[in-house]
């Protein structure tokens, strides 16, 4: 087991650690797996939704399971990459991500400011098309330049930079976080202020012709409660069940609609004391799994109705939490989307989070029926929850007063991964936050793998990492290379996208970007192209490079 670094020089340490991945070496204290049940690639994952426009990247989290999970193969050594030399799609401040069309040859690039077209042909990465989203405060991005371009002193100038911006942060950086692309590649969006926007080309057959709206839906009268800090409640996120109708998921509820806006709205209301901040999963048979921050809950979608009714397979499940951290993370629960875990016959299935205790646990829900002669766990809230573990991610008594998360779990097979996010300043601007944790507080340590062991129906520690940075990216794994990535940071070698094994935790991957805080993906997912590419969902605009010695 990898041991925890202190915080306070692991920063500096993290260069060194990690150098020896190009030519093949390890680290003297290389991960050991503690588990015999190490998850080999997935060999199953959840299937096909034919109402999405591919199974790969047609949603945020890459899969209606929400998974994080891609099959392209990545290479392992340590690259070197200068973002501003690279083809990208200008745009932000927040660039959440590059969305899979209905064609290989194009994708979509999701941004709070609005939504871009890129030609992806023969390893390009070219805009085409642009339009901004309704009610957006769009930034040229000479703007954005300005400010990403900066090299970063203290907290001070951060807020001066971002005040430049003259962004409402908590409105800006909730416009299409959690989108989808549809089977007739038509980008449906949700707005801070309450709209669904659906995007679609002015002529398939010729992209450059642009991008238009092709139809609205008011959601304001769906809206009324409060939402993060007190600000209005918002819509969260979209997405698709797998008989084609839109569920929305807003800070105190589920909402589903025909796809064309027409009908009736259909609305499950949570309670008047809980906040969602985080995206929901969906599987094959009407399940939408969604938590706020105190209860984990499966509603049912029927074909007619938003059922929460246990005859129809719907649960809710109180889970621990805690207090809100002061960095990264919005809220007190947890600050995962739900994730599926366990698919096929015979499979213990499975979906998962981290809770919001201020020591997070991962916490695993039996998703459909309870296995006859399961007792609650001791120190579980019900016996819905099939087991949790404590996360320390490789810190060392004495513990931090948090380690917490804001991304999701990332699930291959029976594997789950997780990192600790709370680095040591922390602003009420998350924008600030996430430009200053790095260059400016201290960094950000810590993660964990865990495996799930279907015997005994418990969940084990395999590896954990005390020493690498997890900024606030959206970790990814590469099932093709066994690789799991997250984007950090070192004052050594600035900002970088580390990869490791995912059986050992041994360090194998870097892409090294250098002082650049174009390097930062800010709440973005890290992507891979099917050649193995990295996409990169950076803070300035998105963009693609070839991982080449």
């Amino acid at each position: 087991m990898w041991t925890g670094i202190a915080l306070a020089t692991a920063a500096a340490t993290t260069a060194g650690v990690l150098a020896g991945c190009g030519s093949g070496n390890s680290s003297s204290d290389s991960g050991s797996t503690s588990s015999a049940n190490a998850s080999k690639p997935q060999a199953e994952g959840p299937p096909r939704n034919p109402y999405l426009s591919a199974d790969i990247y047609p949603v945020t989290h890459v899969d209606p399971g929400q998974s994080d999970s891609i099959p392209y193969s990545v290479a392992r050594g340590t690259f070197h990459v200068d973002p501003a030399q690279q083809p990208r799609a200008a745009g932000g401040p927040i660039n959440y991500m590059t969305l899979a069309s209905t064609t290989s040859d194009y994708m979509w690039v999701v941004s709070t400011d609005g939504v871009r077209y890129v030609d992806v042909r023969d390893g390009g990465f070219k805009q085409v098309a642009t339009i901004d989203a309704p009610g957006a405060k769009v930034l040229a991005p000479a703007q954005v330049d300005a400010v990403v371009d900066q090299t970063l002193h203290d907290s001070a100038q951060v807020h001066a930079a971002v005040d430049s911006w003259g962004l409402d942060w908590k409105s800006s950086m909730a416009n299409g976080v959690y989108v989808l692309v549809d089977n007739e590649n038509r980008l449906y969006y949700n707005t801070t202020a309450g709209d669904i926007v659906v995007f679609g080309l002015k002529n398939k057959d010729k992209p450059e012709d642009g991008i238009e709206i092709v139809r609205t839906f008011d959601f304001k009268p769906y809206l009324g409660g409060t939402g993060f800090e007190g600000a209005p409640e918002t819509m969260v996120g979209l997405d698709m069940t797998y008989d084609g109708h839109l569920v929305v998921l807003s800070s105190k509820g589920v909402a589903v609609l025909n796809r064309d806006f027409s009908g009736d709205v259909q609305r499950v209301r949570f309670g008047d004391d809980e906040l969602v901040t985080n995206s929901m999963a969906i599987d094959e048979h009407g399940g939408i799994y969604a938590a706020s921050d105190k209860v984990m809950r499966k509603l049912v979608w029927t074909g007619s109705k938003l059922s929460t009714d246990d005859a129809d397979g719907a649960w809710s499940s109180a889970y621990d939490f805690g207090r809100q951290p002061p960095t990264v993370k919005f809220g007190s629960g947890t600050g995962s989307t739900p994730t599926l875990m366990g698919f096929g016959k015979d499979t213990d299935q499975l979906v998962v989070i981290t809770d919001g205790a201020d020591h997070m646990k991962l916490v695993a829900f039996w998703r459909n029926k309870i296995p006859e002669g399961f007792t609650a766990k001791p120190g579980a809230k019900s016996e819905r929850i099939a087991d949790q573990i404590q996360v320390t991610a490789g810190k060392t008594d004495p513990l931090p007063e948090f380690i917490q998360s804001e991304q999701s779990v990332v699930v291959n097979g029976y594997g789950a991964f997780v990192v600790d996010n709370m680095h040591s300043g922390g602003d009420p601007n998350r924008l600030v936050d996430v430009l200053s944790g790095g260059p400016i507080d201290e960094a950000p340590t810590g993660m964990q793998r865990f495996e799930w062991d279907p015997k005994a129906k418990k969940w084990a520690s395999v590896w954990e990492r005390g020493d690498v940075v997890s900024a606030s990216m959206v970790p990814t794994v590469s099932r093709g290379s066994g690789i799991v990535f997250v984007n950090g940071y070192s004052k050594a070698d600035g900002w970088e996208v580390t990869g490791m094994d995912w059986n050992t935790g041994e360090t194998v991957h870097r892409t090294i970007f250098g002082q650049s805080n174009r390097g930062n993906g800010a709440y973005a997912l890290i992507e891979f192209a099917p050649n193995g590419d990295l996409i990169f969902n950076s803070i300035s605009g998105p963009f693609r490079a070839k991982l080449t010695k």
